[in-house]
């Protein structure tokens, strides 16, 4: 494995961070104070701290050092983490992610406002107050921020000390565990170096866990000029009595384990004297140095301690997970004898190591296994369409055969597509970034809500959400929100909310963008619509006509442009988007309460159930997930509407009937509804239909290919598909045929007519 590749495993590795902490800021900013929370999220940056470190990042390390002191002045209780606190935090949260994407990708970052965050984090972590931005709210700007809460220092266990005397108990006091004398042999590698880490660190560290005796062997060194700079001569043989046990002793060298050889083993139960047990060349090197802070607090010194351990462990983090992908990497074998918290930890490791394991996957290569699923699945239905040609009795060994092995496609099929399943998660925590940026802009107080973050769709189409979701947030921001003061004028709460949210129905995914602003300015919408002559003045349009008027290019109701809004090219990319995912986009708003976008997505872009069906000798294929039933309709259950409407008569309740042929343009008149097979299915927000087809051929798994990819969008039809025969058939786009039986036709030009 060269650098790059071992590059690359860093940064994929930084994405996760950055959304673990991310998420931890906002469960922090939603009032989660459990201290794990906190502890995720300094282990984040720290994270990526030691492993810029490792590759000679030098702005991500700098940055991310500054973020990571002032996240230890809140995991130590020094730094009340409130709404202010947390501004500051998230805004360093996306300026790390820019750092990291320009040391991955060659890009620049915004250099004055790294500097002016690095300015405000170490105000926090000396206790001073957050600098308003200047994009801040009125309202919010005229009052005085509320001071950071320093709390009094906490010891290491992180309990606040408490007054309280013991002078009464210590008759009664039990005896301490008796403290043990360990031997230890710690040779450093040259990779600790090469990584940052440190050994005088870890020796300070190890030296307050008990007395310590150490003495340091310089045999190795050679002579100066066949000295290698990079690489390790001395070694150390240290005696420390301790009642802290061999575990706390191995924590020390946790994260450097990789890069050094470590022997621990007990002494007796005496300490051992170096000068006669260990005879070697004592270096004149004084621990206490180290220990003694030339002008400051033990809390201080404590801080700086931390500080120094953690910049010791951080390289070795990151590095220690490539070497593991690397290579293959053996311990030194442990002693024989181990005491009772040894084992413990040995427990706990085999716990721990329990946990699903995961591999990375290049990309390419799961596309690749789809592609082949999906020649076998086409492959598979050819077969067994020949064999059912050529094979009247159905009950050969061969028809037997071939169940089993549509069986096992099947299987194969779900596991390759749940292979590309991923949450939806990345894609909404990116949003949260959005909304602060636009709020600030917009000088709004927003607080964005998200729901079924865990849901699972194919990754092509998690790949192409961000780009409507973007345009979409930053339109509920800009244009749905009020400000503070009209918000409070409505008797709403200042802070505006933006709630996204995703889940499964009838086989699709649907993701809902609801904001509690003013909803859609109808009139305002109609009056820019024909001062754009984009309807007649004397129109009459339906309130879901009139919202939809914003999906056209062009079309936006900003009184003036701005960088967020004003040119018209937001809503029109999100209807476009969506489209082309196999997808519908439909908005409900209410005056004064607010609006609601309600996508509905295909879970995957590979493959799908679908019943055959033939329509004025056209082959169609409707998607399983759509159809409640199908059933024969009968002369009495039929009923004129008006001079073209027809209904069916359904268990004491009547749907529309639509001729699939007649929306299509496959025939110019209705077809007889007694002579056909009615197909009842379900569309977002356009209830229930039956569709009119001429037979049912059967149910077949199709592999979806892109019609719009291969030859333009086609109104009213999806996808197109291969079937058994080689015939390739077209996937019927449910909603656009039931949105056409209400009124809004496919366009003359653009129907299967006219493109054939």
């Amino acid at each position: 494995m060269d650098m790059n590749e071992i590059k690359e495993i860093f940064f994929q590795e930084c994405e996760e961070q950055l959304a673990e902490l991310e998420s931890g800021l906002l469960k922090l900013n939603d009032g989660d104070r459990d201290p794990e929370t906190v502890n995720a999220v300094f282990r984040a940056v720290h994270s990526i701290k030691g492993g810029a470190g490792a590759f000679g990042l030098d702005d991500l390390v700098s940055f991310a050092h500054v973020f990571e002191t002032t996240l230890d002045c809140v995991r130590s209780n020094r730094l009340e983490p409130n709404q202010d606190v947390l501004k500051v935090m998230l805004k360093s949260a996306d300026v790390l992610a820019d750092l990291t994407n320009a040391a991955r990708d060659g890009g620049s970052v915004d250099q004055a406002r790294s500097r002016q965050l690095i300015k405000e984090l170490e105000a926090l972590a000396n206790g001073e107050l957050p600098q308003a931005s200047a994009a801040e709210p009125a309202l919010k700007a005229a009052a005085p921020a509320p001071a950071p809460v320093v709390a009094p220092p906490v010891n290491e266990e992180g309990f606040q000390p408490v007054a309280f005397s013991f002078e009464d108990f210590e008759a009664d006091e039990p005896a301490l565990i008796e403290a043990t004398c360990y031997e230890i042999v710690f040779r450093p590698k040259s990779e600790l170096y090469a990584k940052g880490n440190d050994a005088t660190l870890l020796l300070r560290d190890l030296s307050r866990l008990g007395e310590m005796s150490i003495h340091c062997d310089t045999d190795g060194m050679p002579p100066l000029d066949r000295m290698n700079p990079e690489a390790a001569y001395f070694s150390w043989k240290i005696s420390l009595k301790t009642d802290k046990g061999e575990d706390a002793i191995r924590s020390v060298f946790e994260f450097a384990e990789w890069d050094c050889d470590l022997d621990i083993a007990l002494a007796g139960g005496s300490a051992v004297d170096a000068s006669e047990e260990l005879p070697m060349q004592p270096v004149p090197f004084d621990l206490s140095m180290l220990d003694d802070a030339p002008a400051g607090s033990a809390d201080e010194e404590e801080q700086i301690t931390t500080r120094d351990r953690d910049a010791a462990v951080s390289a070795a983090e990151t590095a220690s997970n490539v070497l593991q992908m690397a290579q293959s990497s053996t311990r030194a074998p442990a002693e024989a004898q181990r005491s009772a918290t040894a084992a413990a930890s040995a427990a706990a490791q085999q716990a721990a190591s329990a946990a699903t394991p995961t591999i990375r996957v290049d990309l390419d290569r799961v596309d690749r296994l789809i592609n082949l699923v999906g020649e076998l699945v086409i492959n598979q239905a050819m077969l067994s369409q020949s064999v059912i040609e050529n094979d009247t009795n159905g009950t050969s060994s061969i028809n037997m055969g071939l169940e089993e092995l549509q069986q096992l496609t099947r299987e194969i099929q779900d596991s390759v597509m749940a292979i590309r399943a991923q949450p939806v998660k990345p894609v909404f925590q990116r949003m949260s970034r959005i909304v602060r940026e636009i709020a600030d802009m917009t000088g709004k107080s927003v607080r964005l809500v998200t729901e079924g973050e865990n849901t699972e769709v194919d990754k092509t189409v998690i790949d192409k959400l961000a780009e409507p979701l973007t345009h979409m947030i930053r339109n509920a921001v800009d244009h749905g929100l009020e400000t503070p003061e009209k918000r409070l004028a409505a008797g709403k709460s200042a802070e505006g909310t933006v709630r996204l949210t995703a889940k499964h129905r009838s086989g699709r995914i649907v993701i809902e963008l609801a904001d509690d602003g003013a909803g859609i300015n109808r009139e305002k919408v109609r009056q820019k619509a024909i001062d754009n002559d984009l309807i007649a003045a004397d129109a009459n349009l339906s309130d879901e006509e009139i919202d939809n008027l914003i999906f056209h290019a062009g079309f936006s109701t900003a009184d003036k442009i701005s960088d967020i809004s004003g040119r018209g090219v937001g809503m029109d990319v999100v209807k476009r988007s969506i489209q082309a995912l196999g997808g519908r986009i439909n908005i409900s708003s209410k005056p004064g309460q607010g609006s609601v976008f309600t996508m509905s997505l295909p879970l995957t872009l590979a493959v799908l159930d679908g019943m055959v069906v033939t329509v004025a000798n056209q082959t169609l294929v409707v998607p399983l997930t759509a159809i409640v039933e199908t059933l024969q309709p009968e002369a009495s259950a039929i009923h004129s509407f008006g001079a073209t409407q027809r209904l069916i008569s359904i268990r004491n309740s009547f749907c529309p009937l639509v001729d699939v042929g007649r929306i299509l343009n496959f025939r110019a008149t209705q077809a007889n509804p007694v002579e056909g097979v009615a197909l009842l299915v379900e569309s977002e927000g356009g209830g229930q239909r039956a569709l009119m087809v001429d037979a049912i051929q059967g149910q077949r798994q199709v592999v979806i290919k892109s019609l719009e990819a291969n030859y333009t969008h086609v109104p009213g039809i999806a996808a197109a598909t291969i079937l058994g025969d080689g015939r390739v058939a077209l996937i019927l786009d449910v909603d656009a045929i039931v949105a056409a039986s209400r009124g809004q036709s496919l366009k003359p030009e653009m129907s299967l007519a006219a493109a054939g």
